[in-house]
């Protein structure tokens, strides 16, 4: 069986999440109600939720964190997890989230770190980055901003933050190995990751591995939790925890929540 290559995964990646954005915005404007845009999760099923008023969103986040920002920020949620909830982020810290998408986890990660902390989305899609964008402007946190670029190759100087986040979207690159090299280098000494993504439970098949359409969902690309582990290691990764909070069935994959620390000194000053 031919292993899928960089171009064909990023590819597929690109398109499945672009043309989500392209929904978004094209919804805002033909200005169609909110409460009737679809939303999907990353790792669950494209249907739509049950109820009008509900979203992916409202399973992951609280209705505390999702009271404070407007419907629109929330429209789009693809993750599996809630990386601000594990960061233990304080005020005057600076955050990078990976794959940022619509830009949710930045703006409840702006609030946490406050006017004196700043918030940086990285993101290789050009719809999403726009949909970022817009709903920043709606937001109007000042210490947001967002950058195109790929995981594998921040755009990024050396030493930067304090705490990289990021909901289900490390699982979709085709290099981890690049990923956390890149995260180890812009990380600050001491600073950490505090990410939620997908981990495999089990050995995956060759078939599992080769699926495209998995890879853009989020499955066939994930790591086996002893795997990632060892990746951050060679990084030079410490304190290295991953972590199922929820139950383990048999369909072989689960949302973790991953955590680790550059070695060095600690402090966000």
């Amino acid at each position: 069986m031919t292993q899928r290559t960089a171009e064909e995964i990023k590819g597929a990646v690109q398109e499945r999440y672009g043309a989500h954005a392209r929904g978004q915005l094209q919804k805002a404007e033909e200005t169609i109600p909110l409460s009737a845009a679809s939303d999907s999760s990353c790792c669950g099923p494209e249907e739509a939720p049950a109820t009008e008023t509900s979203s992916w969103a409202d399973k992951l986040y609280s209705a505390e964190e999702l009271g404070s920002l407007p419907q629109e920020a929330q429209e789009l949620s693809l993750g599996c997890g809630n990386p601000t909830a594990i960061a233990e982020l304080t005020p005057g810290e600076s955050v990078l989230d990976l794959g940022s998408g619509s830009g949710l986890d930045c703006f409840l990660a702006a609030q946490q770190v406050g006017p004196q902390g700043r918030v940086a989305g990285l993101d290789m899609t050009d719809d999403m980055l726009e949909l970022a964008r817009r709903n920043l402007a709606k937001v109007g946190a000042e210490n947001v901003e967002f950058h195109k670029g790929e995981m594998e190759s921040m755009p990024l100087p050396d030493d930067t933050f304090d705490v990289i986040i990021s909901n289900c979207v490390i699982n979709l690159s085709p290099d981890k190995d690049a990923v956390f090299r890149e995260s180890m280098r812009v990380l600050k000494p001491g600073g950490r990751m505090r990410v939620s993504d997908i981990v495999w439970t089990r050995t995956p098949t060759a078939a599992e591995r080769d699926d495209l359409a998995s890879w853009a969902g989020c499955i066939a690309g994930a790591l086996e939790i002893d795997e990632c582990k060892s990746k951050l290691e060679a990084a030079g990764f410490t304190d290295i925890q991953i972590q199922i909070p929820g139950k383990v069935d048999d369909k072989g994959w689960a949302s973790a929540d991953i955590s680790a620390r550059k070695p060095g000194a600690t402090g966000c000053c």
